[in-house]
């Protein structure tokens, strides 16, 4: 291949992924105009792009509207992506367990930039209506399993993390300063928690879990109801049942301690 056959091929690829993000950041269809009005592309390329994409099922048109959408093709891709997670496959069975104990939903995520993904999601064991949130994001510095992991990241990945725009979710998401001697605690004792500060009514409390090589790759904890996770009384046996099943999953991912890090 020559180089500007390899850069053509490389600039394809880009504009489709800009394509699917831009097809992703909404719950709205978009039209060809529209599509190469965002992305700053002529008509003719974003049409030949999709049509591309909706053949290998990436994108579906729908018939009323003609306008795009994402396809069942990359939800294929993503249980692809969850069946290779090793984390999910280990945590499954300690999620069940925990929701069990605690009543509560069960989130177990892993750090993907500046958010967190939900790989693994166990309903609350009632029979309640309940959406699953595997795929979803959620934000580093305002949700447990965020913290969880970000607290025992390396000191230079914490500091840029922190200088950065942290974006304010209600009136009780933590500015920098204050989320910084969240971080420090939370290393100190294993736990994470986060009260109303994502979306008001619903906190969690998380733990983080670490790998063979000790670090942490992710974490597993309770969401739910404040009223219900911060009941007086349940809070220390929720945290009690998120350390015990983040140690669980930790050891048969070949952690030799928890936490894996000294506290500094």
């Amino acid at each position: 291949m020559s180089n500007n056959e390899r850069r053509t091929t490389i600039q394809a690829i880009d504009r489709a992924a800009g394509i699917l993000q831009a097809l992703a950041s909404g719950p709205q269809r978009l039209g060809v105009s529209e599509l190469a009005a965002r992305l700053g592309l002529a008509r003719p390329t974003v049409h030949g792009i999709l049509q591309t994409l909706v053949a290998h099922g990436f994108v579906e048109q729908d018939a009323a509207s003609e306008k795009y959408q994402l396809g069942p093709g990359l939800l294929q891709l993503g249980y692809s992506y969850l069946d290779l997670n090793e984390l999910r496959a280990r945590s499954i069975t300690f999620a069940e367990r925990l929701a069990l104990r605690t009543n509560a939903a069960v989130r177990v995520g892993v750090m993907h930039g500046p958010a967190i993904v939900v790989v693994h999601h166990a309903f609350r064991p009632d029979d309640t209506f309940q959406v699953l949130e595997v795929g979803s994001q959620l934000p580093l510095h305002a949700s447990a399993l965020g913290k969880a992991v970000l607290a025992f990241m390396p000191v230079d990945v914490i500091d840029d993390f922190l200088s950065g725009e942290l974006h304010r979710l209600t009136k009780r998401t933590a500015r920098a300063a204050a989320l910084r001697v969240q971080l420090r605690t939370i290393r100190d004792e294993g736990i994470a928690t986060e009260r109303d500060e994502a979306v008001l009514g619903e906190s969690s409390i998380a733990a983080p879990i670490f790998d063979q090589t000790q670090q942490a790759v992710g974490a597993i904890g309770v969401v739910g109801d404040t009223g219900r996770i911060f009941a007086s009384g349940a809070t220390r046996g929720h945290a009690a049942a998120v350390i015990e099943a983040a140690r669980g999953v930790s050891r048969v991912l070949g952690a030799t301690q928890w936490p894996a890090l000294e506290a500094s």
